[in-house]
């Protein structure tokens, strides 16, 4: 599916050229395959994560030149009130950071619930009144979140991510009514997808049940119509459609990409 950034690119050369795009949580897993698919489209990125090092290792893979690095922890929400003000204009926010650990809900005491919604809602809400007003006065924008299919269908044993998702799913919808009409808001759903996160979940399943991660992940790909764990990739040449000038149309919508797992219509 790596080759979608290649010779089996879907979109237009350089349709995005002339666009700058925010990508948080740039450094692994769908934000950074969003980082290098949105460079590929021709958009200028400014990768966003805690890790330079990191950073610095993917702007060298990126397409295309001029893209920069913001080392920044989204959970410090007036770090990310002040490097946003610097930013100047961006037409593309791609808001994604890391899932809370997992384990019963009733097991999370209040603090537990401060890092996750700081990270997620806290610093999407600081990111949008500041750029979407930018957005407005140049007559372009597009948001788009890295949420979860537990939107829809909430997951065992992950109860304060579920929480945290559709927390982020509300205020998107809300937004979607309020934006300037040439700024849209949407959301991702991503099922099962080949990630570090998810890896993470899978060993947290091993030592609770006795299952190997190989077992485990097994039961996941078999539990979905395409029998397979989503590839990043794919997930990212979502995120990019959302961000497309025909996509303006498109607005407070939130897209699966898992697979076909929800059941739900």
């Amino acid at each position: 599916m790596t080759d979608l950034l290649n010779d089996n690119f879907p979109y237009a050369e350089n349709i995005l050229a002339g666009r700058t795009a925010l990508v948080c949580g740039a450094s692994k897993g769908i934000g950074r395959a969003s980082a290098m698919m949105l460079a590929r489209a021709g958009a200028r990125v400014i990768a966003c994560a805690r890790s330079a090092e990191v950073l610095d290792e993917l702007i060298g893979e990126l397409h295309g030149s001029g893209h920069e690095t913001l080392v920044l922890d989204l959970e410090d929400v007036e770090a990310v009130r002040e490097v946003v003000l610097g930013l100047g204009v961006v037409d593309i926010v791609i808001n994604n950071a890391g899932g809370p650990p997992g384990g019963p809900l009733l097991g999370n005491n209040l603090d537990e619930f401060e890092g996750p919604f700081a990270r997620h809602l806290h610093a999407a809400h600081t990111i949008a009144q500041i750029l979407a007003p930018r957005m407005a006065a140049t007559g372009y924008g597009r948001f788009v979140n890295i949420i979860s299919t537990s939107v829809r269908e909430p997951i065992d044993n992950i109860g304060l991510s579920n929480t945290l998702r559709g927390a982020m799913a509300s205020w998107s919808k809300s937004l979607s009514r309020e934006l300037d009409p040439c700024v849209t808001i949407n959301n991702i759903m991503p099922g099962f997808t080949d990630t570090a996160r998810l890896g993470s979940l899978a060993g947290s399943i091993s030592e609770r049940t006795g299952k190997t991660v190989e077992e485990v992940r097994e039961t996941w790909m078999n539990s979905v119509p395409i029998q397979r764990l989503v590839d990043p990739v794919e997930t990212a040449a979502a995120v990019t459609f959302l961000c497309l000038p025909s996509s303006g149309a498109i607005r407070g919508v939130s897209l699966a990409v898992d697979g076909g797992r929800m059941r739900s219509i």
